[in-house]
């Protein structure tokens, strides 16, 4: 979900891990040269979701990385099925109470336009979180611990699957 750290602790995890960090929304910006707001107000979501898929099927086939994708890209079985197949799903899991005091200031999220964002966050999280649960690893996300207390958590996870890590040279 938006404000779960995906960018933070990824690039952290990254550094750790001595490996690339990508963003698919920075790839699919850089590619359609807007933003992702800018595409959801242009093109619309629908629109937004099938290059979004487009850019994280070729993002999995270049080399070793840890790469973030939107909280939305999840939600496709399609986009779990490819990234299944290419490497290692992480949830990190957060209270909708966590996510809002992360995002609540945040102009960027397009989804959170609404009359009651934290309600439509809240809504957004019960809807998603049956997808989320089917990733391949789950972090919890605490208030307490720090960026990169929460990369540490994330490689003890990924210890459980030496299969990625001996991709990495991990």
């Amino acid at each position: 979900m938006m404000g779960a750290g995906k960018t933070a602790v990824g690039t952290q995890l990254a550094r750790i891990l001595h490996v690339p960090f990508l963003d698919s929304d920075e790839e699919i910006e850089r590619a359609a040269q807007r933003t992702i707001a800018e595409i959801f107000e242009r093109d619309g979501e629908p629109f937004f979701r099938a290059r979004e898929s487009e850019v994280l099927a070729r993002l999995v086939q270049g080399p070793p990385c840890v790469l973030s994708t939107g909280g939305g890209a999840f939600l496709s079985e399609q986009n779990r099925r490819v990234i299944s197949e290419s490497g290692v799903s992480v949830w990190l899991s957060a209270s909708v109470d966590l996510l809002w005091n992360r995002v609540r200031h945040k102009t960027t999220r397009p989804l959170l336009r609404t009359p009651n964002p934290r309600e439509t966050l809240r809504e957004l999280c019960e809807k998603r979180t049956p997808f989320y649960r089917q990733a391949d690893l789950s972090v919890e996300s605490e208030p307490s611990i720090s960026i990169e207390q929460m990369a540490e958590k994330v490689i003890e996870a990924l210890v459980t699957r030496p299969d990625v890590l001996e991709r990495i040279g991990g």
